[in-house]
């Protein structure tokens, strides 16, 4: 009876855990309407240990009414031996309840608080990131001469943690030296974790090595510190060192371990790691198990996923989000889309993985429809989320889709930053709408305007063919104060640019820049040097560059293969192709691409279709790499250039899937080549099928209609082209020296100095007809006078920009850069200009390099 009445007089959510307690025989306890201060008043509870037990308990139970309750009691009890012990564990009470105001009262009420009392507060206040209050209290503490213990110290270090502040966190550093604290392994190991936080991984190291003793959390945290500061090769001796000292790792150094293993692509270490957890037994827990499955997804296979997935006992959303990554990862959309259907547990992060799937799988168009899903299911919306949302819109290419979403953009309030800018940016860039990328450029603040958007801008000119507008942006950016933080990635990306528009002397300074701000040696930046060296025309260096990189990967040899297409070298590249399989290296679905490619330019074409046959049927089985519209393309590419048209319909007649434009484009090369125009009409036919709103389409069916003589459709077309805002980038050639970029049009006048160039030009031209060069007017499909077909034709561009380099370049090589094919009749009098001026000219087309010397031309006339 007297145990039931005290039941029903306490709070109820500690009924459960005081029912067990049995009253003494002696004790009778009516029950009672009083406020529960007075009941726990007239309990037998009045003993410090008792005291701190419920408080403990009312902790657990986040209990507010019964901490109040013995707060009243402690008060009112003026305990003379234990006081300030309950007084403590009153405060940590009332900071479990998140009460800090009462917790405060509490300690400012307190006749001697200790340091335990401070240290509980201070611990407080450093969690939820509290800097000057953990300031203020710290300095009381010190005002009234209570020195601090391991618990403070380890406080005051983990704000500096949080707070990422340096300085006060060295202060601390100096004091526990002061009063030996240093030297506790507790404080040790937060001084190291506050040394890596705040980037000083050196100084965490010294003090790791300077302590008497360590336990795995040290170990764990100097590992850390070498894998933040990407020094993955340090990190993994430091993990043989602890082994050696006889220390065990556990869940925190595997999982560090294996991620620092997935990060720096050695897959062996990951392995070995690997093996190490099963050998411990830890294989199969949690984390340990999520970072494996990291690690195979970029090492490993499918079923190396799923047979880790599988072991895992406990599984989280992580879990299941790796395994859905590992789909997408592997090109398998469909099997993660039902994987994804079948998750118990979806967050953001899993719908974010499956519409960044999309993307980078090149379904742009499932990509906006997904994102429909995600509204519907009114999931978080991240800048993560917005920028998949804008690649995918890229991807499908469609103006009106582009308008919608940046309205929504605009709409939901979402706040600008660099990689949603700088996506809009490129999709803008891409969809033909470049007006619309530069206002959101020129929105910006300078303060605002990240390295990603610059970049983003200038990737977009120099993939539009716009050199004038990449160079001048470029410019702009070299006197800001943000192309001294320039980071690795926007180096290797206006690299890129500098190569793909021929700028080698602005190149030339990135490449400076990147050796002063120590990239050199990043593998994106070493990488695109090669390309620079060879999209300029400058092979052997390119060849030589490579050769002193001190590693390589699969993007290093594709980039070297692809600058032996470049010059049309197909017999180089496959001897690149077979350096590279005897260096086991792995190639990948874009190394095929390439390699199929070469045969093209190959010495025998017997070999060469064999070669090609070869490679391509055996990809599959080689590296497990499906052949995709791209190697069909290349494969079509390499026998209509041979001449193979039969073997090339049937292979597009046998191919999985529904042949798009490209591959047609392909076939329809080969027959320009070989000039079957019968077949060449069939093509067209097809593609204008596939893709009726391409302008290239459109242009591709006037020049037919032209070259045929039926000049009013070809003219009523072009209107209609017109009519519809489709749009081609005119034919454009430039070429770079000191004084700039000179750039010129069809007939352009807009250069300084046209009258010298236009007179230079014309007697270039009489002195190539005096050596036979002959006009073909058949290149002009436009329906005029022949004097006027001739005035067209010799003032191309690439004449213009040619004459132009003769007359003001001091090199004996002129280099110039064309945006589109070069037109037969320019091919025929630079072979002429090269003879007659005994100069060298390299032109750099869409098809690749012609090197026209002493009249004769590299492509051997096939290009």
């Amino acid at each position: 009876m007297a145990a039931t009445t005290y039941l029903f007089s306490c709070p109820p959510s500690i009924r459960s855990s005081l029912s067990i307690q049995t009253l003494p025989p002696a004790t009778t306890i009516t029950p009672s309407r009083s406020s529960p201060p007075r009941l726990i008043s007239n309990l037998p509870i009045r003993q410090p240990d008792s005291l701190r037990r419920l408080l403990r308990l009312a902790g657990e139970q986040r209990d507010r009414a019964l901490g109040q309750a013995l707060h009243a009691v402690i008060t009112k009890a003026h305990y003379q031996h234990d006081h300030t012990r309950l007084l403590n564990s009153l405060i940590t009470t009332y900071l479990k309840l998140g009460e800090l105001s009462d917790a405060l009262q509490v300690i400012d009420e307190m006749p001697f608080p200790d340091v335990a009392s401070f240290t509980s507060i201070i611990s407080y206040y450093a969690k939820f990131g509290m800097e000057n209050e953990v300031f203020s209290l710290f300095a009381r503490m010190r005002q009234m001469d209570i020195n601090p213990n391991e618990f403070s110290f380890v406080a005051l270090v983990t704000n500096c943690i949080r707070q990422f502040n340096f300085q006060f966190g060295c202060q601390v550093h100096a004091f526990a030296l002061k009063t030996h604290y240093s030297n506790c392994t507790y404080v040790s190991n937060a001084l190291i974790g506050m040394y890596v936080r705040c980037g000083h991984v050196d100084s965490a190291l010294q003090v790791f090595g300077e302590m008497p003793e360590r336990d795995v959390s040290s170990w764990n945290a100097a590992i850390l510190g070498m894998v933040e500061e990407c020094r993955y090769a340090e990190a993994f001796e430091l993990f043989d060192a602890m082994g050696a000292d006889g220390t065990y790792g556990d869940r925190f150094t595997l999982s560090t371990l294996l991620n620092a293993a997935a990060e720096s692509f050695t897959g062996g270490e990951g392995e070995a790691i690997h093996a190490y957890a099963l050998k411990i037994g830890l294989d199969l827990d949690l984390s340990v198990g999520n970072a494996l499955i990291d690690l195979y997804t970029k090492f490993g296979r499918m079923e190396d996923l799923l047979y880790i997935f599988d072991r895992m006992h406990v599984r989280d959303v992580i879990s299941w989000t790796a395994i859905l990554n590992g789909f997408m990862e592997f090109g398998l959309v469909e099997s993660a889309i039902d994987f994804f259907n079948k998750m118990p547990e979806k967050n953001h992060i899993s719908y974010n993985v499956v519409l960044a799937g999309f993307c980078k799988n090149g379904h742009g168009t499932d990509g906006l429809d997904f994102f429909h899903q995600i509204l519907g299911d009114e999931v978080e919306i991240s800048d993560f989320t917005i920028t998949s949302l804008v690649k995918a819109c890229t991807l499908a290419s469609d103006m009106k889709k582009t308008e919608q979403i940046h309205g929504f953009i605009i709409k939901s309030g979402c706040k600008p930053g660099a990689w949603i800018d700088s996506a809009l940016v490129n999709m803008f860039a891409k969809c033909g709408r470049m007006e619309d990328a530069l206002k959101i450029f020129e929105q910006q603040s300078d303060e605002k305007t990240s390295c990603i958007t610059w970049t983003s801008l200038i990737h977009a000119y120099g993939r539009d063919g716009q050199p004038d507008e990449a160079l001048t942006l470029f410019c702009r950016m070299m006197k800001r104060e943000i192309f001294l933080n320039i980071d690795e990635l926007a180096l290797a990306t206006i690299l890129g640019v500098c190569g793909t528009l021929g700028f080698f002397n602005f190149g030339k300074q990135i490449k400076s820049t990147a050796i002063k701000l120590g990239f050199l040696c990043e593998l994106g930046v070493s990488n695109a040097i090669v390309s620079l060296f060879a999209k300029c025309g400058y092979l052997k260096d390119a060849v030589l560059f490579f050769n002193q990189m001190p590693e390589h990967d699969i993007i290093s040899w594709n980039t070297l293969i692809n600058a032996c297409l470049l010059f049309r070298l197909g017999d180089e590249a496959i001897s690149m192709w077979n350096e590279m399989e005897n260096c086991d290296m792995m190639p990948d679905s874009i190394s095929y691409v390439l390699i199929i490619s070469a045969c093209k330019y190959t010495s025998s074409r017997s070999i060469s279709i064999q070669n090609c046959e070869r490679l391509f049927y055996s990809m599959s089985i080689s590296h497990n790499i499906q052949a995709g519209p791209e190697h069909y393309a290349a494969m079509v590419d390499v026998l209509s250039f041979w001449g193979c048209f039969d073997k090339a319909e049937q292979l597009i007649e046998s191919m999985p899937f529904k042949p798009d434009a490209y591959i047609w484009r392909s076939l329809l090369d080969g027959c320009r080549l070989k000039s079957d125009h019968k077949r060449g009409r069939r093509v067209v036919q097809r593609i204008l099928a596939l893709e009726p709103q391409d302008p290239f389409t459109y242009i591709l069916m006037s020049n037919l209609y032209s070259a045929s003589g039926r000049w009013h459709c070809s003219e009523k077309l072009r209107e209609e082209m017109r009519s519809k805002g489709l749009r081609k980038n005119p034919a454009r050639s430039w070429i770079t020296d000191r004084n700039g970029l000179h750039s010129f049009f069809c007939r352009d006048k807009s250069h300084p100095q046209y009258k010298d160039i236009y007179g230079a030009l014309d007697i270039l031209i009489l002195e190539c007809m005096k050596a036979g060069y002959e006009p073909d007017t058949s290149y002009v499909l436009h329906e005029v006078e022949e004097y006027q077909k001739r005035d067209f034709l010799f003032y191309h561009s690439a004449r213009l920009a040619v004459t132009y380099g003769i007359i003001m370049s001091q090199s004996q090589t002129v280099r110039v850069v064309k945006n589109v094919r070069l037109c037969g009749d320019c091919h025929v009098f630079l072979k002429f200009a090269s003879f007659v001026t005994c100069r060298e000219i390299l032109l750099r087309d869409s098809t690749g390099f012609h090197i026209f010397k002493e009249g004769k031309c590299s492509c051997g006339d096939r290009w």
